[in-house]
């Protein structure tokens, strides 16, 4: 949450030619409301079912980056079909840069407690999963358009 998921998948889309879909987005669209609602009127495990069903049929279309939302990875038939059928990047960036972000939107439903000891139990129990990715990033004091650039640069090498 918060490191910026859909704007470098927006920005390397557009480097490689590529179709952009974000998950979260499309969700928002098709259920005519926005994510917090989604949790706050029809509960996280509604969200998840659709999560599934829509990152399952995106993650098969070719030529395409696809900014999935925070848990979507964590969802062991999502990871399954990512790790078999795609590439997948880990952006990582440190738990205080990812606190400063997120305190500044009032969007996240995991998050509205606010707290630093939820923020930290969230990525402590992601990142076991978020390892699995084929490749990370440590977003760590790099601006966008470098985290672009080595995404193009491992899949680049990976695609041969």
């Amino acid at each position: 949450m918060g490191v910026g998921k859909s704007t470098i998948g927006r920005i390397l889309s557009k480097k490689l030619k590529f179709k952009f879909f974000d998950i979260d987005k499309i969700i928002e669209k098709n259920q005519k409301m926005k994510i917090y609602e989604i949790f706050e009127i029809k509960g996280e495990s509604f969200f998840r079912n659709v999560e599934e069903k829509f990152t399952l049929k995106f993650v098969k279309k070719k030529n395409s980056v696809i900014a999935l939302g925070g848990g979507a990875f964590v969802n062991l038939r999502i990871r399954e079909a990512i790790l078999r059928n795609n590439k997948s990047f880990w952006l990582d960036a440190p738990i205080d840069a990812l606190k400063t972000r997120v305190q500044r939107k009032k969007t996240r439903p995991l998050l509205f407690d606010n707290s630093s000891r939820n923020l930290k139990k969230i990525y402590s129990e992601r990142k076991k999963i978020y390892k699995l990715a084929n490749f990370k990033i440590n977003c760590d004091n790099l601006h966008k358009n470098k985290i672009v650039k080595k995404i193009i640069n491992l899949y680049e090498k990976d695609k041969y």
